[in-house]
């Protein structure tokens, strides 16, 4: 579903009926939601008939028919009418509330479990390409309100907006962070890329916007806040991707230059362990701290840490601990020589597409049968020139040296993967090259291609 007052209610309902929420955003492909749905076990899916976005009308419950779920409720799009006959066994939302008459007048009383229970299944994409299954316990949501309490000052009488979704972590993240600190949560039921939500924040009065750095764009390109009131915003937040300097101060104007606070964490932990602070100096697309009680390295070539307050580049990891490093986050970092962080992107075989980490062997395993002529493909995430948002590039081995439009290969990499993948998934170049690079136990090393794309920029330099 949507992220709307329903889905929101339907969420902390089963939570606090001491069930589990399994979380699958609505930009997911049939096949997608039913990995999610098998791996997790579903009994029961809420999902909406269709969502309207700009002139588009865009099908849930067929795909979840697709997906062959299990028992659905649906909610209808307008007035009580589907788009399509409802399976036997499912549900109108209508009827669904109707089977609770008999329980009227009856107080509720939420179900306490162990702190250690499950609450929310998350997803996350895996290097092997399967998702990896995330569970959020009793604890978790006090992560994400101590974050919102702690890096970005909420509180009793806030308005908080993050056009997000219950299927990504920021949504979960925040329901919690929003009503757990005693502030308002603002709610748009349509896309976030035109003057319409502009409008809604002017009108909300939101204190504090999150963004990820691709809407923004959107945002300046079609200049679709012009002729709105952001006064009442004190801060933004960002996360999801890599922010430009030149992005974060365009945003910054929208609201007379107020800060925004970087914010970069992981389902696994339902918060931020890097961001920003009121409390500090900010840097334009820079984090200034660790988060509120996280600790964090910069690993150097060597595998050790670069010594605290020294500047340097490398994969971001947690404390050593009886000789091992508790976790390597699969980031790159930089601390420069003031004391800032900067985000480079990814180290290991997954990318950040429009704010959706997505592993290189899930784009690969569909680019690799949409042609006749293709041997094999590497998909790299390639940070564009003046930082932001990866783009995704996909190198290709033809199996002979004929000529092939790469333009064409383009676009159907792009079908493929819209309609298998996710919507929002685009290619932004094509490389050919002979052969792929490899280690000496035959993996494709993409960091090299990611390097040499970073580096060159231009294909014909490759």
């Amino acid at each position: 579903m949507p992220m709307n007052v329903k889905s929101v209610v339907i969420y902390l309902a089963i939570a606090l009926a001491g069930y589990v929420v399994v979380s699958i955003a609505d930009s997911f492909a049939a096949p997608e939601i039913s990995t999610r749905l098998k791996i997790s076990k579903a009994k029961l899916i809420f999902t909406q008939d269709f969502v309207i976005r700009g002139n588009k009308s865009l099908p849930l419950y067929s795909r979840v028919v697709n997906a062959q779920s299990p028992k659905a409720v649906v909610i209808p799009t307008r007035g009580s009418g589907f788009s399509m006959k409802l399976r036997s066994g499912d549900l109108s939302w209508h009827d669904f509330l109707e089977g609770v008459n008999n329980l009227k007048g009856r107080e509720f009383i939420a179900v306490e479990r162990p702190v250690e229970a499950f609450t929310n299944i998350l997803f996350s994409s895996g290097t092997t390409g399967d998702p990896k299954a995330i569970p959020w316990t009793n604890v978790t949501p006090l992560r994400a309100a101590v974050d919102a309490w702690c890096h970005s000052s909420i509180g009793k009488g806030d308005v908080m907006a993050w056009p997000t979704n219950l299927g990504w972590m920021m949504g979960p993240w925040l329901v919690y962070a929003s009503f757990l600190n005693g502030a308002s949560m603002a709610l748009y039921d349509g896309s976030p890329l035109g003057s319409g939500f502009a409008k809604f924040v002017q009108d909300a009065k939101v204190t504090m916007l999150g963004v990820i750095p691709s809407l923004v764009r959107a945002w300046k390109s079609m200049n679709s806040t012009v002729g709105y009131d952001w006064s009442a915003i004190r801060s933004f937040s960002s996360t999801g991707e890599t922010s430009s300097v030149d992005e974060c101060l365009w945003l910054m104007g929208r609201a007379n230059y107020k800060p925004v606070i970087e914010y970069c964490g992981g389902t696994e932990i339902g918060g931020a362990f890097i961001g920003g602070s009121l409390l500090q100096a900010q840097s334009l697309s820079a984090f200034s701290t660790p988060a509120m009680g996280c600790s964090l390295f910069i690993l150097g070539d060597d595998g050790y840490p670069i010594p605290e307050n020294v500047a340097g580049i490398g994969e971001l990891g947690m404390p050593m601990w009886n000789g091992k490093v508790l976790r390597r986050h699969g980031d790159v970092f930089e601390r420069t020589s003031r004391g800032y962080y900067h985000a480079h992107g990814r180290a290991d075989d997954t990318m950040n597409l429009g704010g959706i980490k997505v592993s290189s062997v899930e784009i690969e395993r569909i680019c690799n049968g949409v042609d006749s002529s293709i041997l094999e493909t590497a998909a790299i995430g390639v940070p564009p020139l003046g930082g932001g948002p990866e783009l995704l590039a996909v190198v290709v081995v033809f199996k002979n040296s004929k000529g092939t439009d790469l333009n064409q290969l383009m676009v159907s990499f792009n079908s493929a993967l819209q309609k298998t993948l996710n919507p929002l998934f685009r290619v932004s170049r094509v490389v050919p090259l002979s052969a792929l690079p490899r280690t000496a136990t035959n993996k494709v090393m993409r960091r090299v291609l990611r390097k040499q794309l970073a580096q060159s920029n231009q294909v014909s330099k490759l």
